[in-house]
């Protein structure tokens, strides 16, 4: 009955058709009662491998080749680390690969084990000098009074005794290994320039024994540390990083405070370091030669590769998507002092927080996205958006998304353990027009934001690397979002439970991250990660523009939509399919949603 039925390209091309029903009986039987316990061990040697990263990155027993990595909890950021580790067992595969086939089974079947990676990046030193990136362009066009100090830590927690005249070691060889963490800048006639040194030649480490203390005092004592180790940092001399290390005595465990500017850093840089400075350790314990996984391409290849392609021929077909991406977004933030709209510095930056439980957490990040065919930032700008209508009375919010920015659109070019910043920051009017239909506005987001060219990376290499200055221009020059959102990925997998470091309780000092006199340049900034196997989205604001009890009201909402997307998603009425889960039949939803209703009723 479908090939009768007159539905354009449907009708005159039935492998559209196949295409829609071969999806379906995959999601059937994904969604079967006790497929999740039915286990299909690995068969051989290459899946063996995938079978156990598999499992140690997602912090599993174990993994069945049939195992979707996306209902595994899985999503693009924990991706980049398999990529990571795989590459270092002699695996070779792409992200987009990744996301194409998502079980063991599948994509066993397209790996190379040719160790190719090692023969495309230097795996010597890496020096010169490179074209900023993107983001790195963004930073500075912010005009910061103390650009040296606009930083991200990490506080970490022994879980033993541990030499730190070892650790001291163990971040000599990080600098050593990772390029992006000897990076200098510096400012000319032509604006800034960034340039790789052989060698760290300045102290990068630091022991204070404050064990003799109070606890209080203790704390005390560590603030004024990390005040001066966050205001310490030199853009054009150096250092970008700091460590100090802190002994608290038995009652305590000794501390790790690691400060890195963020012009070198970023999520999954983090990630990488954080392993390599335990690999390091462990072998300078047992008194062995300090051997690292082979490198990836370097930031430098990447910054060098990025301008090459902002000027091809790739990116021609994304100019007209991002200069409609404002379009009609005149609609500003009802704030509680609108004559400081443009004041908020980082001094007045406070903070309300969203969190979700560890039950709830779990159904949003496995449960949940398996209705829909959904990934996490789905569901959560779904969430988001509903919280903004019910505050703002508007069906659309303009909000800068920020992304991994790895995304592989230079061939043969491997960043899955390259140190750097590569964050993509891009704007996008997102629309909820059945704010009332949970169905109809996950639906809707999902495809606005599959709509993305290419994650989005495209925006900040047109703006900021396109040789034309009328095609910079005409980008930079659209409305300004006064949101952002990013969220961060599952920071459990970061510390794995063997580690040698936990997070430390209470976190970090978040304050001290910016100079205190730089502007903030959205108005509210909302960052979610899963922590301890809980979500937290953190909202910064000024004070100065809104009253406290303004932005915990959207928190505290924002917690209650979160849970509404949640138990919608797993209501027997919840599930269906989006035009983007079949690209090849370039159907609208309303004909997608007629097809699939004739597919229901054939016979079986």
């Amino acid at each position: 009955p479908v090939a009768r039925c007159d539905y354009g390209e449907i009708g005159r091309n039935l492998a559209k058709v196949a295409e829609i029903q071969f999806a379906i009986r995959k999601t059937y039987l994904k969604s079967r009662p006790g497929l999740q316990t039915q286990f299909v061990a690995p068969r051989n040697p290459l899946e063996h491998t995938l079978a156990e990263i598999w499992a140690n990155v997602l912090d599993l027993d174990r993994v069945g080749i049939h195992d979707n990595f996306f209902d595994l909890g899985g999503d693009s950021i924990l991706s980049i680390q398999i990529i990571s580790k795989a590459s270092a067992s002699g695996l070779r595969f792409t992200l987009r690969q990744q996301f194409q086939y998502p079980t063991i089974g599948e994509l066993g079947s397209v790996i190379e084990t040719a160790p190719a990676v090692e023969l495309t990046a230097q795996q010597g030193l890496v020096t010169g000098t490179a074209p900023l990136t993107p983001i790195q362009c963004w930073f500075f066009e912010k005009e910061l009074p103390e650009p040296h100090h606009w930083n991200m830590e990490m506080l970490l927690e022994a879980r033993q005794e541990l030499s730190p005249d070892l650790i001291g070691q163990a971040l000599a060889h990080l600098t050593a290994q990772h390029d992006a963490l000897r990076l200098r800048f510096h400012r000319g006639d032509q604006g800034w320039r960034q340039d790789n040194s052989d060698e760290e030649t300045n102290s990068i480490f630091e022991r204070y024994d404050f064990s003799a203390l109070p606890v209080d005092a203790q704390d005390l004592e560590m603030r004024k540390v990390a005040v001066r180790a966050h205001s310490s940092l030199n853009l054009e001399h150096g250092p970008l990083l700091r460590a100090v290390w802190f002994e608290l005595g038995q009652a305590r465990a000794s501390r790790l405070l690691i400060v890195l500017h963020h012009l070198i850093v970023d999520g999954i840089t983090w990630r990488v370091l954080l392993e390599d400075l335990q690999t390091a350790y462990r072998q300078l314990i047992q008194a062995q030669p300090v051997r690292f996984p082979s490198k990836s391409n370097s930031y430098l290849d990447w910054a060098k590769g990025a301008k090459d392609y902002a000027n091809g021929s790739s990116l021609r077909g994304e100019l007209s998507y991002w200069r409609g991406s404002g379009r009609g977004a005149s609609v500003s933030l009802p704030v509680d002092y609108p004559d400081f709209r443009h004041a908020g510095t980082e001094d007045t930056a406070r903070i309300a927080v969203t969190s979700l439980d560890a039950s709830e957490t779990r159904s949003l990040l496995v449960e949940a996205p398996k209705a829909y065919q959904t990934q996490i930032n789905d569901l959560l700008l779904t969430a988001l958006l509903k919280t903004f209508h019910r505050w703002t009375g508007h069906r659309s919010l303009l909000i800068d998304l920020e992304g991994h920015g790895r995304e592989a659109i230079i061939p043969d070019l491997d960043l899955s353990r390259t140190a750097g910043w590569f964050t993509s920051i891009f704007p996008v009017l997102l629309r909820i027009d059945q704010p009332d239909s949970m169905s109809g506005s996950l639906k809707s987001v999902k495809e606005q934001l599959r709509r993305i060219p290419n994650r989005g990376i495209g925006y900040g290499l047109l703006c900021y690397m396109h040789a034309d200055k009328a095609v910079r221009d005409s980008l930079r020059h659209l409305p300004n979002p006064e949101v952002m959102f990013n969220y961060l990925g599952q920071f459990d997998q970061v510390l794995p439970t063997a580690g040698l470091f936990q997070f430390a309780p209470g976190g970090g000092s978040g304050s001290l991250l910016h100079g205190p006199q730089g502007r903030r340049s959205h108005l509210i900034e909302i960052i979610g990660r899963v922590v301890a196997g809980q979500l937290h989205l953190e909202w910064t604001y000024s004070e100065r523009v809104f009253e406290r009890s303004t932005v915990e009201e959207l928190a505290l909402r924002l917690g209650e939509d979160l849970r509404g997307v949640v138990q919608h998603c797993l209501s027997p009425e919840a599930g269906g399919f989006t035009p983007s889960d079949f690209p090849l039949a370039r159907l609208g939803q309303r004909s997608l949603d007629q097809v699939l209703a004739r597919l229901s009723k054939a016979p079986k």
